[in-house]
């Protein structure tokens, strides 16, 4: 470890990178989904799509909301 850090430091700034990180990865991949695959509006296809579209990005984000809950509450 390099001197000068404490390591209850080190470790609240790797919860925060990881927390900015997988908050990203998602946001890119459900905006990716929804925009260049064209699943979140309906664009002349079933509707059906674009509401198992959504309800997954609502599903994936509860899901992202609890591992960071659980991940900051130690």
């Amino acid at each position: 470890m390099e001197s000068g850090w404490d390591s209850d430091v080190k470790i609240f700034f790797v919860k925060i990178i990881n927390s900015i990180a997988w908050g990203l990865i998602w946001l890119l991949a459900t905006a990716t989904a929804g925009l260049y695959f064209e699943l979140g509006y309906t664009a002349g296809k079933p509707v059906i799509y674009t509401v198992i579209f959504y309800v997954c990005a609502v599903a994936t984000l509860f899901l992202l909301l609890r591992y960071f809950y659980k991940k900051w509450k130690d």
